[in-house]
C-alpha cells in the first residue's frame, strides 16, 4: 500500500477524540490517580496514566481538576506538542486561578530546544508576569517557577540556557525522586549544545544516561524514552537507544512527534521497514492542512512535512522508487496549492520539498530529471514572498543554515548531474555554490558555519564528478580527499543525509571508475559505518568486493540489498544485478 492511500484521516480523528476527551469519572481509566507520597499541600499526587500522552508524576498545588490538564500539559511538552501542551496548562489556570504552575509550564512551551527555532521569548516573558508566589506553592513548585525565570532572564540565549541548565541541576539534585526534574535536566543539557560543539558528545551523553535512568525507572515516561532518543541519536550510540525507540510510539501514540521519533534510531540502525512505519503513522496523524487559519505555525504543527521527508528517503532505501516519486508528488502540489501566507510554513513546506527532490535525484541517479524536480521552488519563493524573494523569516542563525540549504540544493543537484553526464555545466554549478558561500561570508555562527562547510563539500563533490568523468582519476581523487576530511570534521549524521550524497560513498564510486578496488571498498565501509545499510553504499561495497575478488564479501552486500528491497520496484536493474551475482555464485 502507497502511503497516499493510507486513511490518515481515520487515524487523525481517532487521535483528536482521545486528546479532547475531558478528565471526568467517565473516563477514569485515563487518570488512575495513586496515594498522596509527597508533602500535602502539592495534591493530586500520582503517577496518573495519560492513556495516549504516557505515565507522569508531577505534583502540583493546583486543584484535582486542574491538575488533570497540567499533567496532560505536562505529558504533551515532553513530547514536544507545544501547542497543546499550551492549550493544557492554560485550562489548569481557567479551572484554578490558583494554579501557578499552569503558568510555569505555558512559558515552558514557548522554548523549543534540540529543535534549533527560535524560542518565543516575549510570549513567555509575558506569560511569567502573571505568576503569583502565593502561600500554597510547594518549595518545590517554587524552584521550577524559578528555573523558568532564569530561562527567559536577561542575557543571549546560549548564556540563558547554561544558567537554566544549572538551575535544573540543583533541582534534580535536591530531588533525587522528581523524574521530571531528571528529564528537564537531561533536556536542558542537550539544548545547550551548538553546532561544531567540541563538547557536544560528552553533553549528549551525559544527558542519555540521566534520561536512561527514568526509562529503567519507568518505562512509560513519554520524556524518558523521547530524551534517550535524542541523546544517543548517531551512528555509534544508537543501539543504546533502541528499547527506547521500540516504545515510544506506544507510550504516546497521539503525539505527532512521538510516532516519528522512533525512526531516528531505526534510520541510523539501518532499519528500513521500521522507519517507514514509523514516518507512515507520523503522516498519518498529520493535519496541515487542517490547522485554523488564524493559528500561528510553528515546527509542531509541520511535523507532517518532517515525516514526508524522511520516508521519501527511506522508501528510496527500500527501493521503493515508485512510492518517494508519489510523495514527492504530494509535496509538490502541497506547493502549489498552498494558499499560506505564513513565511515559516511557506519556508519548511519549500526547504522539505528540496531535500525531496534533491534526494530522489541523487538516489536514483535519474539525472535527466535535475532540472524539472526544482521548478517549482523559483515560483513558490517569489509569488509568495513580500519582497519577491525569500520569505520574511524569524531571526534565527539555525533558520539561516537551513535557507543556505535551500538555496544551495539545486545547484548542487544540477551540478551533479551535469558532471555525472560529462557536462560543462558542472562549472556553472560550482559558481552558483561559491556566489552562494560568498553572500555569508564572515558570518561565524557555528551553524551557518557547518552550513557552508557542507555547501563547501558539495561544490568538491561537483568538481570532483566533473573530472572523474573527463578520466582525469588523480584530480577528482584529491579533490574528494579534501571533502571527505571536511565531512569528517562536521557532527555525527543525524537523519537523512543532509549533504545529500555522502562524500565516502562518492569517493569509492569513483575509485570504482578508476579501478582501485581495495580503497573503494574501504570508503564504502567508511560510509555504511556512518550510514548503515545504505543501499547506493551497499550496492558500491558490493562491485568493490566483487572486483577485488572478495566473493564472500560481495555476496553479503548483495544479499543484505535484496532484503532491504524486497518492498521494491521489480524492475530496477541493480536489483537484478545482485540476484544474478547470487545466483552465479552459487552456481560455481
Amino acid at each position: 500500500m502507497s502511503l497516499i492511500q493510507l486513511s490518515y484521516k481515520a487515524s487523525l480523528l481517532l487521535a483528536a477524540f482521545v486528546i479532547s476527551m475531558p478528565a471526568t469519572e467517565t473516563n477514569a481509566q485515563l487518570f488512575q490517580l495513586g496515594t498522596a507520597t509527597t508533602p500535602a499541600a502539592e495534591t493530586n499526587v500520582q503517577p496518573a496514566k495519560l492513556g495516549e500522552l504516557g505515565t507522569v508524576d508531577f505534583p502540583t498545588s493546583c486543584s484535582e481538576d486542574a491538575q488533570a490538564h497540567f499533567l496532560r500539559g505536562v505529558a504533551a511538552l515532553h513530547s514536544f506538542w507545544y501547542s497543546v501542551a499550551s492549550d493544557e496548562f492554560r485550562e489548569s489556570r481557567r479551572i484554578d486561578p490558583n494554579c501557578m504552575m499552569g503558568y510555569w509550564g505555558e512559558a515552558m512551551a514557548h522554548d523549543h530546544p534540540i529543535w534549533g527555532d527560535p524560542q518565543e521569548t516575549e510570549a513567555a516573558r509575558q506569560v511569567l508576569t502573571e505568576i503569583r508566589i502565593t502561600p500554597e506553592l510547594t518549595p518545590r513548585e517554587r524552584a521550577y517557577i524559578n528555573a523558568v525565570k532564569v530561562l527567559y532572564g536577561e542575557g543571549d540565549k546560549a548564556a540563558r540556557d547554561r544558567a537554566y541548565s544549572a538551575t535544573m541541576e540543583k533541582i534534580y539534585r535536591e530531588y533525587p525522586e522528581d523524574e521530571d526534574a531528571a528529564l528537564f535536566y537531561a533536556l536542558s543539557l542537550m539544548g545547550m549544545i551548538q553546532p561544531g560543539d567540541p563538547n557536544s558528545l560528552q553533553t549528549r551523553l551525559r544527558a542519555g544516561e540521566i534520561a536512561s535512568e527514568v526509562f529503567k525507572n519507568n518505562p512509560n515516561h513519554p520524556g524518558a524514552a523521547h530524551y534517550v532518543i535524542h541523546a544517543y541519536d548517531d551512528p555509534e550510540h544508537a543501539i543504546k537507544a533502541l528499547d527506547a525507540a521500540r516504545r515510544y510510539a506506544k507510550i504516546a501514540p497521539a503525539a505527532p512527534h512521538a510516532l516519528h521519533m522512533p525512526s531516528h534510531i531505526f534510520l541510523q540502525l539501518g532499519m528500513w521497514s521500521e522507519a517507514a512505519a514509523s514516518n507512515e503513522a507520523a503522516w498519518a496523524t498529520a493535519d496541515i492542512q487542517e490547522k485554523p487559519k488564524d493559528r500561528p505555525v510553528n515546527a509542531s504543527d509541520l511535523e507532517g512535512y518532517h515525516s514526508l521527508h524522511w520516508l521519501n528517503y527511506i522508501y528510496l532505501q527500500q527501493g521503493r522508487y515508485s512510492d518517494a516519486r508519489e510523495l514527492l508528488a504530494r509535496m509538490r502540489k502541497e506547493l502549489a496549492e498552498s494558499t499560506s501566507d505564513n513565511p515559516m510554513q511557506l519556508y519548511y513546506a519549500a526547504y522539505t520539498y528540496a531535500h525531496m527532490a534533491a534526494a530522489f535525484a541523487v538516489e536514483t541517479e535519474r539525472w535527466n530529471l535535475a532540472e524539472e524536480l526544482f521548478q517549482p521552488l523559483q515560483a513558490l519563493m517569489q509569488a509568495n514572498s513580500p519582497t519577491g524573494g525569500k520569505p520574511q523569516l524569524p531571526q534565527s542563525t539555525a533558520i539561516q543554515a537551513a535557507l543556505v540549504s535551500l538555496q544551495t540544493l539545486p545547484a548542487f543537484v544540477r551540478g551533479l548531474a551535469a558532471a555525472m553526464q560529462g557536462s560543462a555545466d558542472a562549472n556553472q554549478s560550482i559558481a552558483q555554490l561559491q556566489t552562494i558561500a560568498q553572500q555569508y561570508s564572515g558570518k561565524q555562527e557555528p551553524a551557518l558555519a557547518q552550513a557552508l562547510k557542507k555547501l563547501e563539500i558539495q561544490s568538491l563533490e561537483v568538481a570532483a564528478s566533473s573530472s572523474a568523468s573527463k578520466g582525469d582519476f588523480n584530480k577528482a581523487i584529491e579533490t574528494m580527499k579534501e571533502a571527505t576530511a571536511l565531512e569528517e570534521s562536521l557532527s555525527p549524521p543525524l537523519g537523512p543525509p543532509e549533504l545529500i550524497k555522502p562524500s565516502h560513498e562518492l569517493f569509492g564510486e569513483i575509485l570504482l571508475r578508476a579501478d582501485r578496488f581495495e580503497e573503494a571498498a574501504a570508503q564504502f565501509a567508511t560510509s555504511l559505518r556512518r550510514h548503515e545499510n545504505r543501499a547506493r553504499s551497499l550496492l558500491g561495497a558490493a562491485r568493490a568486493a566483487a572486483q577485488s575478488g572478495d566473493t564472500q564479501d560481495a555476496a553479503n552486500a548483495y544479499a543484505q540489498l535484496i532484503r532491504q528491497w524486497q518492498p521494491s520496484d521489480a524492475r530496477l536493474p541493480e536489483l537484478r544485478e545482485a540476484r544474478d551475482y547470487l545466483k552465479n555464485k552459487e552456481g560455481r
